[in-house]
This record gives structure tokens, sequence and C-alpha cells, in this order.
């Protein structure tokens, strides 16, 4: 067995693995002995089947099997005890010519290599990085407030229709002046003007009252929408095309969402009995919470601005595009071509992965295991939170994410949030931070200019 590797490019290698009888027999002799051990042959007890008749039954698909298996091993074997800087996966090259698995003693299988290019990146303090610093007015705190006033509202009673506001009320779909002969017919079906996507159909319900009947089309309203119409209408989504007409609505009850007060009783409500004891204190907690979401969003906007110094700093990298192309569309599941605009943006994310790697080298940044599992807590909180649901105990919180953990694609992005908030510590006592105070507004804005 040989193998060898060269350059064509700096971009790319090629690998080759050269096999004979001798290398792949002695495994292919012992998986067909195995095999005759408990083979069912007519007219043999198990095992005394002669092994011509298990050659000829199991013979080359063994061979492949083992063939393939050695290669693989070699392959990955040569990669990392050479420290080969591969990209992606190896691929069958277009210098592989046709293998006869049954009439070949000898084989030759020849791979192409994406190869990560070489670069030079350090920062210190001679480096100048932006950092902003959000502003967090009162009328933030207010907007707040009032945010978790709205979520805690409570429904009320009322007789005239007003923006908001939860009809319930009979739905039947009509044909001319007359509800359709087999036609849908709920007798208690919720709706929300405010959500229609139709600004003509909300008008419908303008000071509407309770006993008033008004005519909609449920397919203008939502705009078509597929999801929202079967969820309506309590039918399946493929059924949707079948009712696009007119339907009447009889308006049995409203009910407006009252916000809650600004009382105990919300403080409760959100921070869990007796956590938060007045107004003050409620103000403040929000205050403090929204200046930690700012503080990480501040971060986040730093390692953007050093992705761009970084990769200004680099210069332009070398990259066989072909081929990462090839690898690319050879790791998706769909059957199409990648464009030029996707294989840009993937290169892009490529060199800034390169560069992340060096600097957590760099830095000495290392991923504990309970520092994931705390990126995971703190995505699990924040994903309750965005349902306003505050407070929850810390072992809901855990059980959640280990779930979150489990899941390949989302501890592979955990893992990335966590390297990436380390990286930003470090890299802020590292590098000269240019600071600057902004609003809300002024920080959301630049973003738009990414």
């Amino acid at each position: 067995m040989n193998v060898s590797f060269e350059k064509p490019t700096n971009a790319s290698g090629l690998l080759t693995i050269s096999l004979e009888k001798a290398d792949y027999q002695p495994a292919v002799e012992k998986e067909l002995k195995n095999y005759r051990k408990n083979a069912q042959v007519p007219g043999f007890r198990p095992g005394n089947a002669p092994m011509s008749i298990i050659q000829k039954r199991v013979g080359p698909a063994i061979k492949a099997e083992q063939v393939q298996r050695l290669v693989n091993d070699e392959l990955y074997k040569y990669l990392n005890e050479n420290k080969v800087p591969m990209l992606g996966h190896p691929l069958s090259s277009d210098k592989q010519t046709p293998q006869d698995i049954d009439a070949q003693d000898d084989f030759e299988f020849v791979f192409d290599i994406a190869l990560a290019p070489e670069f030079e990146l350090k920062l210190s303090a001679d480096d100048k990085i932006p950092y902003y610093d959000i502003k967090i007015g009162d009328e933030k705190v207010e907007e707040q407030v009032q945010a978790f006033a709205r979520r805690a509202s409570r429904p009320e009673k009322a007789e005239t229709y007003t923006d908001g506001d939860i009809l319930r009320g009979a739905l039947v779909e009509m044909e001319g002046d007359k509800p359709k002969e087999g036609g849908i017919d709920i007798e208690s079906a919720s709706l929300m003007p405010k959500y229609m996507s139709n600004e003509e159909q909300k008008k419908l319900f303008d000071g509407a009252k309770v006993g008033d009947v008004i005519v909609i089309n449920p397919s203008v309203a939502y705009d078509n929408n597929s999801a929202e119409l079967s969820s309506l209408l309590k039918i399946e989504k493929e059924d949707v095309d079948n009712h696009k007409g007119d339907f009447s609505y009889q308006i049995s009850e409203i009910s407006h969402m009252v916000p809650a007060e600004i009382n105990q009783e919300l403080f409760d409500s959100i921070y869990g009995e007796g956590a938060v004891k007045d107004e003050k204190e409620f103000r403040e907690r929000i205050k403090k919470e929204m200046g930690e979401q700012m503080a990480a969003d501040c971060d986040y906007r730093f390692l953007l601005d050093v992705r761009k110094y970084a990769s200004d700093k680099v210069g332009q990298l070398e990259f066989d595009n072909d081929l990462l192309r090839r690898i690319i569309k050879d790791s998706s599941k769909e059957e199409k071509e990648i464009t030029d605009e996707e294989l840009a943006k993937s290169v892009d994310a490529l060199k800034w992965q390169l560069m992340r790697d060096r600097l957590l080298v760099d830095c000495g940044v290392k991923l504990e295991n309970e520092e994931l599992k705390q990126t995971a807590m703190q995505a699990a909180r924040f994903q309750f939170a965005q349902y306003g649901m505050s407070g929850i105990p810390d072992e809901y919180i855990e059980n959640y994410a280990e779930t979150m953990l489990k899941d390949d694609n989302q501890r592979t992005a955990l893992i990335d949030r966590a390297l990436e908030t380390k990286l930003s510590t470090a890299l802020k006592n590292v590098v000269t931070l240019k600071r600057k105070k902004v609003t809300i507004e002024e920080f959301n804005d630049l973003f738009k200019n990414d």
C-alpha cells in the first residue's frame, strides 16, 4: 500500500491511495469465514458450506466493503497524522479512473482535498476597534413596563369593537346571499381583525357591535395564508383553495383586552412572589435586565467589527472556489447548483471561521462543559422571556437546556455562541476599544449598513 500527497495549487491537494491484494485480502478472508459460520446453504449444516459457494454468494460484496473501509481508514489516518489543513471533506477526484472491484486485484483511489490558506493575524493594543455602549433611557424602561402590562392583559366584555379586541361568533360559508349547502359552518369562531393582512377587510369591523352580521372573505383577509386559513376554517391546508368565497360572521361576543395594573400582582407574575417589592424596584430590575441584554448586543456588535477589521488586515485569501462549490453541493440535501452568491457567502463565512479559530488559540480560549450548559440555559431563558415568561425555576430551565444540547444543530450553534462570547471578552482586553455611547435607535442603525 502506498499513500502520496501533492499540491497542484496552494489551495488544493491531491491524495492518492494505492492498494495491492495483500493489503485487504486478510480482512476479506476473515469476513468470509465469519459469514460461513452462520450461512444457511441448502444441503449443508451451518458452518460447513464450501468456501467456493460462500465466495460466489458474498465474496464481491465483502471485498468491496473491506477495500472501502481500508481506503477510508488510510485516508483520514494520513490527513490526521500529517496535519493536512483540510476544508470540508475529501471528494473523489476527476482524475480517478474507473475501478472494477470484481476483476481487479490492485486499486488506485484519488481524492481532491480543499486546503486552508496560510495567513498571518495578530491583534494587539495597536489595533483600535469601535465598541458601542447603549444608553438606556427612562422612556425605554417605560416601554418595557407597558409591554409587560399588555402581556398580562385580562379580557373584559365589550359591546362595541375597538382595534385589538378578540371576537367570537358564528362563521358560515355563503353562496350568494344564502348559506352554502354543505359548506363550512362554525358555531364559535375566534377572530382578531387587527392581525388581518388586508386593510379593507379590517375596516369592515370598525364600530361593529355584538349581534352584527359582517360579510368577510377570509382568503382575502389573510392574503391566502394557508396556515391562517386552515386554523380559522378548521380544515386541512390542502383544502383551503376550495373555500375562497364570502363568509358571514355574526358577532356573539367581544372581548376587550385590558392591560394589567402596575402593581404587586404584576411584579409577582413576572419575577416570582416577593422578588420585587414596589414599582421602583420593578423598574430598576427591568433596567438592569435591559442593560445585561444590551451588553450582550454590544459584545456581538464588537465581534462583527472585529471580523471586518481582521478581514481587512488579513486581506484576500486564496481558496479553490470550484472545489469548494463541489464540497458544498456534495454536503447539501438539495439537488441544485450552488450560485455564485451562495458560494461567496460560504467563502466569507469560512474565512471568518479560520480567523476566529486562530484568535481563539492566540487568546487561549477554551470551552468547558459547564460554560456550554450556562450558555444553553441563557438561551432557554431568553426563549421563555420572548413569551413573557420570566422567573421560571432553574430546574425547568436546566431541563430545557439539556434538551437543546441533545439536538446536534442546536448544540453546534450554542458552542459557536459560547466560544464567540468568550472570544469577545478576551479581545476587549487585547485591542484598544474606541468607545462611543449611542441610543438604541443609533445602535440598530449600525446594522442597516452591514
